[in-house]
C-alpha cells in the first residue's frame, strides 16, 4: 500500500519521499524510519543539506532539549515527478480567449472519457478494494505519489502526495473535477468525495471512497 519501496530507492532519495509524504521529521523519525544508524542518518543529512534539498528549523517542547526538524526545500521539488511545462497554460489561456470557458470544459471532459476508455477494462471484475488498489497503481505510474488505507470493509482512503499538473490544476479547476469524475466511473459502485486538494492549498489530495448503500 506504499507508493515507492524503499528497495527501489537510494537511502537519499527514500528521506527525500519521507519528507513529502510526512512533513518535517527528526533525526530520530528518520532513524526509526530508515533502520539505520543515527550516524548515517546525520551523514545524509549533512549531504542533502549541502546541496540544498533540505531545510533545519529548531522546535521547542514542553520538557528537554529542543529539537530540529528537517523538511524539503523548495530546490527539492524537480526532485518529484512534474508533467506540465509553460507551453500547457499558455495553450490553455489562448484556449480560454479564443473559445470561453464551454471550450476548457470540453476539452477535459474529453481527457477524462480517453483515460476511462483507457483503464475501464483493468477495472473489470473486481471488488471495491482491488479496484482502489488498481486506482493507486495507475495514478502511481502517472506520477501522482499514492497511497491508500483500508478503514473496513466498506471505507477506504486514497493519498496523492505529488501532482504532476499542480500548476494547471490551480488555475483551471476542471483538472481537479474531471479526477473526481474518473474515480467514480472507474470505482463502479462506491461514493467518492475529495476531502482536501493540493490546488487549494492542502497538504495531498485525499479522497474518501465509500461503497454505495444498497437501496
Amino acid at each position: 500500500m506504499t507508493m515507492i519501496e524503499q528497495g527501489q530507492l537510494s537511502t537519499r532519495e527514500y528521506i527525500l519521499q519521507l519528507l513529502k509524504t510526512k512533513g518535517e521529521l527528526s533525526t530520530k523519525d528518520l532513524t526509526e524510519e530508515l533502520g539505520i544508524t543515527v550516524m548515517a542518518v546525520r551523514r545524509h543529512i549533512q549531504s542533502l543539506e549541502r546541496d540544498n534539498l533540505i531545510t533545519s528549523k529548531t522546535i521547542r517542547q514542553s520538557m528537554g532539549r529542543p529539537t530540529a526538524v528537517y523538511g524539503l526545500s523548495e530546490h527539492a521539488e524537480g526532485f518529484f515527478p512534474r508533467k506540465y511545462h509553460t507551453l500547457t497554460l499558455e495553450l490553455l489561456d489562448e484556449l480560454t480567449d479564443s473559445f470561453g470557458e464551454p471550450a476548457i470544459e470540453q476539452l477535459f471532459e474529453g481527457r477524462k472519457n480517453k483515460m476511462v476508455k483507457k483503464y475501464d477494462t483493468s477495472m473489470e471484475g473486481k471488488n471495491l478494494m482491488d479496484r482502489v488498489s488498481t486506482l493507486a497503481e495507475i495514478q502511481n505510474d502517472n506520477g501522482y505519489m499514492v497511497e491508500w488505507e483500508k478503514i473496513n470493509d466498506e471505507e477506504f482512503l486514497l493519498k496523492e502526495h505529488n501532482c504532476p499538473i499542480e500548476q494547471v490544476a490551480t488555475k483551471y479547476q476542471h483538472t481537479c473535477e474531471c479526477e473526481l469524475k474518473l474515480f467514480k466511473t472507474l470505482l463502479g459502485d462506491a461514493e467518492v468525495e475529495r476531502t482536501e486538494c493540493l490546488a487549494k492549498g492542502g497538504q495531498r489530495c485525499t479522497y474518501l471512497i465509500k461503497k454505495k448503500k444498497e437501496k
